[in-house]
């Protein structure tokens, strides 16, 4: 027996559809590259998407037919997003900030027809045109005055808008994403408009974004990257006020969140450490938001404090391209208002708990088919799944899932009994010594902490004896000094006694992938012919007068030191 219900399909052009019925003249707030602002509502948004969809028929595009954007945030490319998939097409939203060799890796694999772009990537579009082969058509958001490029709202101008959304399945594509590629070629992320519509759903509920009629979002989330965390679609749903830059200048970012009553944000870590930075130099408070969210990678706790101090709701956002991307958010729990700053501060330092409609668990890091209890205690490889996370991707022959069905994330993290999931670091960087796990990411948050400390990256160096041993890189700010020693003895307070890094190394910068993220692979590649300090010591000619007596004995801790502490007498017997 089936129910009694109307059949409706989950539609990307749904969404579209209901933010300029219900929510029509809500504006939509462009700051551009060259300074100027533009202004349209969610009204002049579906009506330049319709107009949109009937221009890229007109260049012959089909239903699934790729479309890549490169383009910043503002409201052409918000257009995109609905016009592509009004029509029937994929949106590939490019990261302009991938290597050369990536760039047209992606194009080609997504068999690109048509790509839209900023006019700040003109010298990035004639440097790849002759290695992209499957384009055919270039358009530019936003060409500057005596360019021939052919101009985005000329094009568009040229129809009436007079078009009926095409028919489509829920379960057709609207969206294709690729991962940045860390090891080997970028992966393609393909979401459908039944996922995308659900992941939408989940993010405008409470424990998310929290998004309602009064919202005034500005994301710094850039468009090209893990669908924006969703928020375009989300906003869209709930009707919500976007305040939209296409130059991340935290000057400017902060003269926008004032001037447009701006109540949320998100953006990565070093979005917020700019803001500081900006506000501290120009002796001014921090912008009055409801809400921020922090994605990308963990937030420092002094950051969250800081916020948190301004009377800013912080919340971590855990999720990747495969999973739409979220799959936890940290809101408040059902005892914050008992909670003192210090305990709120330490639960908003972890990732949150699942919304509805993910599943989380943990198995064991060696042996994959023993699954981990909710302990709050072990930690283990993530693994998720749930309607809007990857099951193939893009071309793939086969799934990307274990055999009963779960997607592995690459995470290490512990799961605690309220559901509160806790990220301490990806497999392949978490640390293993004398036996033991020793988490990279809390490791550089703590050093992050430090007054003098801009930035800090935690990989592991092989050791004989414990397998690997953590060597802490630094980068000093700006007119700070600041010595190993004196970092050392911050992290003494901060982390366990066996974490304490053997070296402490400042250098000029840190690696970082196109998303923005510490590249760990990037840094064990610069420093592969790096040795620890005590091997280094070890390996050099002993100076006669110290070469006997009982050294040898002192360097090995006997059975009851190593009892005592695990590193036993290397960091000490108690």
């Amino acid at each position: 027996m089936l129910g009694a219900m109307q059949d409706w399909d989950l539609l990307v052009t749904q969404v579209i559809d209901h933010a300029a019925r219900e929510a029509s003249t809500r504006e939509i707030v462009t700051h551009w590259a060259d300074g100027s602002e533009t202004r349209t509502d969610w009204a002049g948004i579906r009506r330049d998407a319709l107009k949109m969809a009937q221009a890229l028929e007109a260049l012959g595009i089909r239903k699934g037919d790729r479309v890549a954007s490169l383009a910043m945030n503002h409201s052409r490319h918000l257009v995109s997003w609905y016009g592509v998939a009004g029509m029937g097409g994929v949106l590939h939203t490019i990261n302009p900030r991938l290597f050369e060799d990536q760039l047209e890796y992606i194009a080609n694999h997504a068999e690109d027809r048509v790509l839209i772009y900023d006019a700040a990537f003109q010298p990035i579009v004639d440097k790849m045109k002759d290695r992209w082969t499957t384009i055919e058509h270039y358009i530019c958001y936003d060409p500057p005055e005596g360019s021939d490029a052919l101009a985005f709202e000329d094009w568009i101008g040229a129809q009436d808008g007079n078009y009926e959304w095409a028919k489509v399945d829920e379960r057709d594509p609207c969206m294709l994403c690729y991962t940045s590629g860390t090891t080997g070629n970028p992966k393609g992320v393909l979401y459908e408009h039944r996922s995308t519509v659900l992941h939408a759903l989940a993010a405008i509920q409470p424990p998310a974004f929290n998004f309602d009629a009064s919202s005034v979002m500005l994301p710094v989330v850039p468009m090209f990257h893990a669908a924006s965390w969703g928020l375009p679609f989300a906003g869209g749903m709930a009707g919500i006020k976007f305040v939209f830059s296409a130059i991340n200048e935290p000057a400017v970012l902060c003269d926008l969140m004032d001037r447009e009553g701006v109540t949320d944000s998100a953006g990565v870590p070093t979005v917020w450490l700019a803001t500081f930075q900006h506000c501290d130099a120009n002796d001014r408070p921090l912008p009055r938001l409801r809400a921020a969210t922090i994605g990308g990678s963990a937030a420092p706790k002094f950051m969250i404090r800081r916020l948190m101090e301004a009377g800013i709701r912080v919340q971590h956002a855990w999720g990747m391209t495969e999973t739409s991307p979220i799959g936890t958010l940290g809101g408040p729990t059902w005892d914050w208002d008992q909670l003192t700053l210090d305990q709120k501060v330490d639960k908003a330092a972890m990732q949150g708990r699942p919304i509805f409609g993910v599943e989380l668990r943990t198995v064991d890091l060696e042996d994959p088919t023993k699954t981990l209890p909710r302990g709050g205690e072990t930690s283990g490889a993530l693994q998720i799944r749930g309607p809007w996370v990857i099951r193939r991707y893009f071309k793939a022959d086969e799934d990307a899932l274990t055999p009963d069905g779960w997607f592995d994330t690459g995470d290490v993290a512990i799961l605690h009994p309220d559901g509160t999931m806790q990220i301490t670091d990806r497999t392949k960087d978490v640390i293993k010594s004398g036996g033991e796990w020793i988490s990279s990411v809390e490791l550089e948050n703590a050093a992050a902490g430090h007054p003098a400390i801009a930035e800090a990256a935690a990989i592991g160096m092989p050791h004989p004896k414990w397998d690997e041993r953590p060597v802490l890189f630094c980068i000093r700010k700006e007119g700070q000094s600041v010595t190993a020693d004196d970092v050392t003895e911050y992290l003494k307070d901060h982390v366990a006694k066996w974490w304490l890094p053997d070296a402490v190394e400042f250098v000029d910068d840190i690696p970082h992938t196109a998303t923005g993220k510490i590249s760990k692979k990037d840094l064990r590649d610069r420093f592969s012919d790096y040795r620890l300090p005590e091997l280094r010591e070890a390996e050099a000619p002993l100076e006669p007068a110290m070469a006997g007596g009982d050294a040898a004995e002192d360097e090995a801790p006997d059975e009851s030191q190593r009892k005592r502490g695990i590193f036993g007498r290397m960091f000490g017997k108690d």
